[in-house]
């Protein structure tokens, strides 16, 4: 697939739009069948999904032929795979990171990772990609090139400076959000999360949008999120040092049953009480962090 130069990135930025509204209407779709009502899904206020579109172009670029060579059908479906099923999963950490909450979760879905991936949306990614790459993106571009330049950069631009301003005031929404989270104080995320939830009904039509886009999100407070951490990082060194004063009381009983005068059996007791109570308090913070769906 040939595509002057200058024509490639306005192109595959109206493509980006344009598949990224395909994207909105899918999930739309797959919501009202889930919830039978209307669902504005996604990050941003506008009737667009941006990880779809970002999947597209990257798929398109790496195996669509823009590069010289035109990957196959097995090689396409395994890009559309990895990359879709990469972007997914970095979105998700992302914006839990950043806004301080898990706004999908797959947990309770078979082969999943880390509940923000599964093997069935990887599949369909798959599949979706081939007949993009294979059906679809040859008749857009010739559509998008048969335009007049000056139409064709025009419209790039306006796509862009849409998404940009979407993105920021949804930003400034979600920061929003995300202050009510961290200011929440409750025993768990699910206590935190049913509060905010409360709040964001009585709050403007922008605020309350976003719970009915994720209406199975859930908090991740920085103060439960600090605890976890530190939870975690007490239970690793706990089990370092049970593993390292149980291998001292091996190397002392072969000897003369101490070494050095000190009694490393006895130690290695104390070590693995240590870490079993390590391990105690870990899971407690985790029961508290992760709803009754998400493995620990």
């Amino acid at each position: 697939m040939h595509i002057p130069a200058g024509a490639a990135v306005p192109a595959l930025t109206i493509l980006f739009f344009v598949f990224s509204v395909i994207g909105w209407l899918m999930e739309v779709v797959l919501k009202w069948i889930q919830y039978g009502r209307f669902i504005n899904r996604g990050f941003l206020i506008g009737p667009y999904c941006p990880i779809y579109g970002s999947g597209v172009v990257v798929i398109t670029v790496l195996v669509g032929g823009l590069q010289g060579r035109e990957g196959t059908v097995g090689e396409t479906f395994l890009a559309g795979l990895l990359v879709c099923g990469t972007l997914e999963y970095l979105v998700s950490w992302y914006m839990e990171k950043l806004f301080h909450a898990r706004w999908w979760d797959y947990s309770h879905k078979p082969m999943n990772l880390n509940g923000r991936i599964w093997i069935g949306n990887l599949v369909l990614f798959g599949l979706a990609s081939v007949v993009i790459v294979k059906g679809i993106d040859p008749f857009a571009f010739r559509v998008l090139l048969s335009w007049p330049p000056v139409v064709l950069h025009v419209l790039a631009v306006c796509c862009a400076l849409l998404l940009v301003f979407d993105a920021a005031v949804s930003h400034f929404l979600m920061n929003l959000v995300r202050r009510e989270i961290d200011a929440q104080e409750g025993d768990s995320t699910e206590e935190i999360s049913r509060r905010v939830r409360e709040l964001l009904r009585d709050r403007s039509l922008l605020l309350r949008r976003i719970q009915q886009a994720y209406p199975n999100w859930q908090a991740r407070p920085r103060a439960l999120t600090r605890q976890l951490k530190e939870a975690k990082a007490n239970y690793r060194q706990a089990v370092r040092r049970a593993r390292r004063a149980f291998r001292q009381a091996v190397k002392a009983s072969r000897s003369a049953g101490k070494k050095g005068g000190v009694d490393w059996t006895a130690l290695a007791a104390q070590a693995e009480e240590a870490r079993k109570a390590a391990r105690a308090r870990l899971r407690a913070v985790q029961r508290r962090f992760f709803s009754h769906s998400e493995e620990d």
